[in-house]
């Protein structure tokens, strides 16, 4: 089955890429492979029983005794099934595709929230990444920067980047105008706005971002195994070319426990910060930020 014109455009600009700027993808995947080999290196370096204790500490601080319960015993299943270091390679490629979604993807949101047109051109590019199916992203991404772990960090970053642009605008454009005007009253700047006013406002939309980011991010590194990513994804690739269903079962629930524990601990930051803007009352709240704001003027 041969491509269309389309398809052949697509190809033809991949083949560009990788022949005049195949060195600058090789220093940038060598690069981006050691900070993901620092990271994972660094998490299985710590012993399970302390990665469990420290968990366990930060849930019940975070969602109380139930969920620390959960914590503990979800990771205590994890390890009876022999997942612990697939586990950890997961969560590190995780860690790493969702810190870089958020640095590029917070900085977009906030720039297509301050101007209509980026935001069009943006919702567009979003409404794109976000439709193409993921298998489709893993094909470049193996022909610019190989197989392993990087390409497959590269994919989940264009798949899992959407929704933190999207919510970090939304958040942002719905801060109340009197808060603005009153930040403005105190002769605060388009800056000292965005930071004392805008983004503590806009706080549990983008947090909502980041969960979703999350979720979005360790989806696609399950899939992203076909091209060697490794961890709980190429457990459970091996079952189904194995078709061995106890295999495959274990992966899949090694991989909804670790879902349902970063789900619920990121989400307990996004209910915090929304009860924090609840309690501040629009008044005190923007007076205290224009009050910021002229203080650094």
């Amino acid at each position: 089955m041969n491509s269309s014109v389309i398809g052949k455009f697509a190809e033809d600009g991949v083949n560009f890429l990788f022949q005049h700027f195949r060195g600058g993808f090789d220093a940038f995947s060598a690069s981006l492979g050691a900070v993901i080999k620092l990271l994972q290196d660094g998490l299985a370096a710590i012993p399970f029983v302390a990665m469990l204790v420290i968990l366990v500490a930060f849930a019940l601080w975070r969602r109380g005794v139930v969920f620390s319960v959960f914590v503990g015993l979800a990771l205590l299943a994890i390890h009876y099934m022999g997942l612990w270091a697939q586990t950890v390679s997961t969560l590190a490629l995780v860690i790493a595709a969702t810190f870089f979604s958020l640095v590029v993807g917070v900085p977009l949101g906030i720039w297509g929230a301050r101007n209509k047109r980026v935001e069009m051109i943006l919702r567009s590019l979003l409404d794109f990444m976000q439709t193409m199916p993921a298998f489709v992203y893993l094909i470049p991404a193996v022909i610019l920067f190989g197989l392993g772990r990087v390409p497959a960090v590269i994919a989940t970053i264009v798949f899992a980047m959407p929704p933190v642009v999207r919510l970090t605008t939304l958040g942002i454009r719905q801060v109340r105008e009197e808060l603005l005007e009153a930040g403005r009253a105190f002769g605060s700047t388009d800056m000292q706005l965005l930071w004392k006013i805008q983004l503590p406002n806009a706080l549990p939309s983008i947090m909502a971002g980041v969960n979703q980011t999350i979720m979005m991010a360790l989806s696609m590194v399950v899939v992203a195994s076909m091209i060697g990513a490794g961890g709980l994804g190429e457990y459970v690739l091996s079952g189904i070319q194995r078709l061995d269903i106890g295999i495959g079962f274990e992966g899949g629930l090694g991989v909804v426990l670790l879902a349902i524990v970063l789900d619920r601990l990121t989400e307990s930051f996004g209910v915090k910060a929304k009860k924090k803007v609840k309690r501040v009352t629009p008044g005190t709240g923007a007076a205290k930020a224009g009050t910021h704001a002229a203080a650094r003027t």
